[in-house]
């Protein structure tokens, strides 16, 4: 088709706004229809018309095509296979974007809670590292009556525990055996035992530098070095008790001394 010869910019018949819009489709107009400078070579050609900016003399000429062979083009096979695979590209281009989008939004909050577990870590450990462990301070016989108590105390709870369970189940109950204030003690290393057991019940309250740390925080790390600054205050209180205190470290294998454990490792 031969294009109509350029307008005198002077002309009404050559501005954008001579004629009525319907009638013709700019170049930007088309690209916004899905078209392609490529696809608008092979099927529509040379413009119809030029048109002249209407406030800029020096602006480059506006390509027009009528509205009628754009319509005509867009029902063509080859426009409507191009148009398609265009909307896959553009759907494939965006679905993948948002996958990385996705990802990173994900690998940066997992970042961001790890960086929380391990600074939470930090503050409980250096908490407990800082802590004073006030122990409470008695002579040795009041101390083991204490203690021993506090021992006759957890068995008649044991017992009423395994009584109850058996009553449940319809086993006959056995009535539990008097108490008595001052059993005999003739195993030194038990009632050492027991006296270290009554101590760190006493100290139980210091459980709570441990809330609202979860096993993922390393809980169970920081309720060993906890256990471990008890044991150790409790034989700096009754030398007394250093070897009992020693020995219960190694059995819970609580590692190395409090001293030598650093808040800020991880």
């Amino acid at each position: 088709m031969t294009m109509q010869g350029a307008p005198d910019p002077e002309s009404e018949q050559g501005r954008v706004g001579a004629e009525p819009g319907r009638t013709h489709v700019s170049a930007a107009g088309l690209r916004a229809r899905g078209w392609t400078d490529g696809i608008v070579r092979r099927l529509l050609g040379e413009p119809d018309r030029l048109s002249a900016h209407p406030r800029f003399r020096s602006a480059p000429w506006t390509r027009m095509y009528r509205v009628e062979r754009v319509e005509a083009a867009e029902q063509s096979a080859e426009f409507r296979s191009g148009a398609a695979f265009r909307s896959g590209v553009a759907f494939r281009s965006g679905a993948a974007f948002a996958a990385r989008r996705s990802g990173a939004v994900r690998k940066a909050a997992g970042r961001r809670g790890r960086e929380a577990v391990a600074r939470r870590r930090r503050e409980v450990l250096a908490r407990i590292l800082a802590e004073p462990i006030d122990v409470p301070r008695m002579d040795a016989g009041e101390l083991a009556r204490r203690a021993v108590e506090h021992r006759a105390r957890r068995e008649r709870e044991s017992t009423a525990g395994i009584a109850g369970t058996a009553n449940a189940l319809g086993a006959p109950s056995t009535p539990s055996p008097p108490y008595s204030p001052n059993p005999p003690l003739t195993d030194p290393a038990s009632l050492d035992r027991w006296k270290v057991d009554y101590l760190r019940h006493r100290l139980s309250p210091y459980d709570e530098l441990l809330e609202g740390l979860s096993s993922r925080e390393g809980r169970g790390r920081a309720a060993a070095l906890l256990r471990q600054r008890i044991l150790a205050a409790i034989a700096e209180a009754y030398p007394e008790l250093v070897e009992e205190c020693e020995r219960q470290v190694r059995d819970q294998q609580l590692g190395p001394p409090a001293g030598e454990i650093s808040a800020h490792s991880d």
